[in-house]
């Protein structure tokens, strides 16, 4: 685990990048990672003495050119430190992606959503503090025990332990922690209930029953489909986080229309 990579993770709420990924569901992506685990390796098998080295080199991250401000947000800098934080964390995710699906990864587009981001997080940002939302103890506390465990590590203390080790001072992962807690309950505020209807679980469960019908059709074998009980939590988080995501997207349109926001990349 790296700074950078923790930074990105607390801070970046949402990055375009999700549509760069060809929009995906999380459920097909889990149940086929077996399947594309061996889609990659054959293909790097067939491609293994045409092309050598180039077929595996990873693209090295492109910050050239990045302004000391990349953007303006009602007054507010956006400095390039913070961009650069942002955008070698994603830029990992998304080089894995482009291996993976052999498209070249397009780093002017990366960038431009990297700090269209920023921007509408800094407008999110402004907004939790105008409306006095406020970060207790107990969200803090479960929010730094959550990232624990998306991290792998056992405990929180464990979790400020590594932090610590990476030059994080537990009193700079505490206000970054209690920002993300003030912006996880001003999205929870814009969304209001987002418990999905059994309609649009077996809606979703349908869709993707489908898809794999069909990708066992192409493959000649028969796709093996985990009932609709046994996908029920993963449906659920699913339509909670597009729900979530699509609460995001229009508050941020919206601050943005009376914002005055200057953005140096695009």
């Amino acid at each position: 685990m790296r700074k950078k990579s923790f930074l990105s993770l607390i801070l970046v709420v949402l990055v375009s990048l999700l549509a760069a990924c060809g929009g995906e569901d999380e459920a097909t992506e889990e149940n086929n990672a077996d399947q594309q685990e061996e889609e990659t390796t054959e293909s790097a098998e067939e491609t293994e003495g045409t092309e050598g080295e180039a077929a595996t080199e990873a693209p090295e991250p492109d910050l050239e050119g990045v302004p000391e401000v990349v953007a303006e947000v009602n007054g507010e800098e956006i400095l390039k430190e913070e961009f650069e934080s942002a955008y070698v964390g994603q830029f990992q995710q998304a080089a894995m992606q482009s291996q993976m699906s052999g498209q070249q990864l397009d780093q002017d587009q990366l960038k431009t959503q990297i700090a269209e981001s920023l921007i509408g997080q800094k407008l999110l940002i402004q907004e939790a503090d105008n409306s006095g939302i406020e970060a207790s103890k107990g969200d803090i506390n479960d929010t730094l025990v959550e990232l624990a465990e998306q991290n792998g590590l056992e405990s929180k203390d464990e979790f400020l332990a590594a932090l610590e080790e990476q030059g994080m001072s537990e009193e700079e992962v505490m206000s970054q922690v209690s920002t993300q807690v003030k912006l996880d309950q001003l999205i929870a505020n814009e969304s209001g209930d987002i418990d999905p209807s059994e309609e649009e679980l077996q809606q979703l469960y349908d869709q993707y029953k489908a898809q794999q019908e069909q990708m066992g059709g192409q493959d000649g074998e028969a796709a093996e489909v985990p009932s609709f009980d046994e996908m029920k939590p993963q449906l659920e988080q699913q339509v909670k986080s597009q729900k979530q995501n699509q609460a995001y997207q229009t508050l941020v349109e919206k601050l943005r229309e009376d914002a005055e926001v200057t953005n140096h990349l695009s």
